[in-house]
C-alpha cells in the first residue's frame, strides 16, 4: 500500500495505475467494519482502489465536535493494508484548502433539509470535499454507506449535474450486534448513552414492521417511532422525517421505491443518525 500525504504523490502512485479502473473510497478515519465493507466491494470490481483519510473541518460547524473527532492513522493504516488497499491518501488541511480559498459546491433544494436545518454548511462542505477528491482521484466508481443517506443523495445529484462520469454505489448499513449502526462517534458514547441510543434502531424496526403489516400513512409510523425514542429520556431528538427519495420532501403517504425514513438524535454529546430506506440510492 502506498500513503500519499500530498497532492503530488497521490498523482505519482495513481499514474503507475493508468489505464486500470480506479474504485474510491472517501472516509474520515476511525475505521470500523462498515468503512471496511466499502473497501472489500471496491476492491472486488476494480483493479486500483484508493482511500482517502482526511477529517474535513468544512462540513463542522463552529460548536461541533471537530476537535474531538477521533482519530488513529495507524491503526486505520494497518487495517486498509490487511485489506489489500492500493494507495492510501492522506492529505493535511494545506493540501485540501490552499489559501486564499474561495470555491464551494451548493447541492441547492437538498442540503437545508433533515441535517441540513441543524447544521448549515455542513453539505457545502461535503460536497466542496468529495468534488476535489473526485478530481484528484478520478475514480469510475466510488463508495459510500446508507447511513449516511441524505449525503448520498446530495452527492448523486451533484455527479449528475456535473457530469462528473462516476459511478456512486450505496452500500446497506453495517450494524454492531445490538442493533447500533457503526460509527466512528460511537467510541464517544458512555455505557448509559450506548444502551439509551438503542431506541434508534428500535424505532426504524417498529416502522419496518408497522410498513410490512400494510401501513402506509407517515403520520402513524411517525408517531410510533416518537413513542420508542421517547421511552429514554436520554436522548434528544434532532428530528424524525418520512421524506421522499427524489427530493427530500415531507411526504403523507409511505410508497414503496421512493422514501426515507430518517432520524437524527443526540445521546449525550454524540450525534448519531440512521434511516430505513425505501428505494435505492446508487447511481
Amino acid at each position: 500500500m502506498r500513503t500519499c500525504p500530498t497532492i503530488a504523490s497521490l498523482g505519482r502512485a495513481l499514474s503507475a495505475g493508468a489505464g486500470r479502473k480506479v474504485g474510491f473510497v472517501p472516509t474520515m478515519g476511525f475505521l470500523h467494519e462498515g468503512h471496511l465493507s466499502l473497501v472489500r466491494r471496491c476492491r472486488s470490481e476494480n483493479d486500483v482502489t484508493v482511500v482517502s483519510i482526511y477529517v474535513n473541518p468544512s462540513q463542522f460547524g463552529p460548536a461541533e465536535d471537530l476537535g474531538r473527532y477521533p482519530r488513529d492513522l495507524r491503526r486505520d493504516s494497518a487495517l486498509l493494508r490487511r485489506e489489500g488497499v492500493d494507495v492510501l491518501f492522506t492529505p493535511g488541511d494545506g493540501e485540501m484548502y490552499p489559501g486564499p480559498y474561495r470555491t464551494w459546491v451548493d447541492v441547492r433544494g437538498l442540503d437545508d433539509k433533515l441535517c441540513g436545518r441543524s447544521r448549515p454548511g455542513h453539505f457545502r462542505g461535503v460536497a466542496t470535499i468529495v468534488l476535489k477528491l473526485f478530481n484528484l482521484v478520478r475514480p469510475q466508481r466510488a463508495y459510500f454507506g446508507q447511513k449516511d443517506a441524505q449525503q448520498a443523495i446530495i452527492l448523486r445529484q451533484m455527479a449528475r449535474d456535473l457530469h462528473l462520469g462516476v459511478q456512486l454505489r450505496v452500500l446497506p448499513i453495517v450494524r454492531a450486534a445490538d442493533g447500533l449502526a457503526l460509527s466512528s462517534r460511537n467510541v464517544c458514547l458512555s455505557t448509559a448513552d450506548r444502551r439509551a441510543a438503542l431506541a434508534l434502531p428500535r424505532s426504524l424496526q417498529r416502522a419496518a414492521a408497522m410498513i410490512r403489516a400494510g401501513a402506509t400513512a407517515s403520520s402513524d409510523v411517525r408517531a410510533a417511532m416518537v413513542g420508542e425514542i421517547a421511552r429514554e429520556p436520554l436522548l434528544e431528538v434532532d428530528y424524525i422525517a418520512i421524506v421522499r427519495l427524489r427530493d427530500l420532501e415531507e411526504t403523507d403517504v409511505i410508497a414503496a421505491g421512493d422514501t426515507l425514513i430518517a432520524v437524527a438524535l443526540r445521546a449525550g454529546k454524540t450525534r448519531l443518525i440512521d434511516n430505513l430506506l425505501l428505494g435505492e440510492l446508487s447511481c
